[in-house]
């Protein structure tokens, strides 16, 4: 499958997935929408009552990460931020508090149906400090050296470029600036028909990187302070529902992807020096 049949599929998936969570129901990562709210182990339970209690209730229903990135990332007021693939909102909105009104909080989306519901969101919050773009992670809308701190949720495994992702995050990033961003890894391989189908991308499986990989296309990219640090590994049972409903062998394969999918946080820096003024952004278009 190539990037670009990847990046259409996404792109219908959610902005379906958006158009459910304004409608009160919910989604996660494209899957049908759940009676119990979330339908998947990835995407459940992943903000407190004191999160929550935040944003609207919309931003809720449209979280389809696989972590809480605004809660492992150190943000200091004042400070710029991207949202990689920012959906309904919630992690923009969570950390333009954070920074105060003397910082900004920015959010990058594809979807014209989630970026309609973030700035929704966002005007019912009543929050000033926050702007959300159209446009590709793979090319983000940004100039270079113009941002603190890099977050996404369960974003950069969609992609079909994470090469791309990488250089582009230096890019934005300010000399010394962060990547801080949670997404699924595996550690080890998994069958081929698991990699291959078109619904465990958009179920935020198929295009995950081994942990080693997404250290190595960081460094690849110019990154240093590298870390893959696990926050939860999915068991035999979490693997059954993964692949339910997929037209999989579940006994069969079920097994064989047990614990080797976990979501992670991953963190780098950019370094603080540059041999001048333009260079950082210049290597990364490379």
């Amino acid at each position: 499958m190539s990037a670009q049949d990847i990046k259409e599929v996404v792109k219908e998936k959610y902005g379906q997935a958006a158009l459910r969570a304004a409608a009160g129901g919910s989604s996660c990562c494209g899957s049908a929408p759940s009676s119990e709210g979330c339908c998947d182990p990835i995407t459940s339970s992943l903000y407190d009552g004191s999160q929550t209690g935040q944003v609207p209730k919309e931003a809720v229903l449209a979280s389809l990460g696989c972590g809480n990135p605004t809660a492992l990332a150190r943000l200091i007021p004042g400070e710029t931020v991207l949202d990689l693939g920012s959906g309904g909102g919630i992690d923009v909105l969570l950390s333009a508090r954070r920074v105060g009104p003397s910082g900004k909080a920015y959010g990058l989306d594809m979807t014209d149906e989630m970026l309609a519901l973030a700035r929704e969101n966002q005007k019912k919050a009543g929050i000033e400090n926050a702007e959300f773009l159209k446009g590709d992670i793979e090319n983000i809308p940004l100039p270079d050296n113009s941002v603190d701190v890099i977050i996404s949720n369960c974003v950069v495994n969609l992609s079909g470029d994470k090469d791309r992702v990488m250089r582009e995050s230096f890019r934005v990033l300010k000399p010394g600036g962060r990547f801080a961003v949670s997404d699924v890894v595996v550690k080890g391989d998994v069958p081929d028909e698991v990699r291959q189908s078109v619904l465990l991308w958009i179920g935020c499986i198929a295009g995950a990187l081994r942990n080693d990989e997404y250290a190595s296309k960081l460094a690849q990219a110019g990154f240093e302070d590298i870390a893959v640090e696990p926050t939860r590994v999915y068991d035999v049972e979490d693997a059954r529902q993964f692949l339910a409903g997929q037209g999989f062998d579940v006994d069969a394969l079920a097994p064989q992807v047990a614990g080797k999918f976990m979501s992670a946080f991953i963190r780098a820096r950019k370094p603080k020096a540059c041999c001048g003024p333009s260079c950082c952004g210049e290597a990364a278009k490379q």
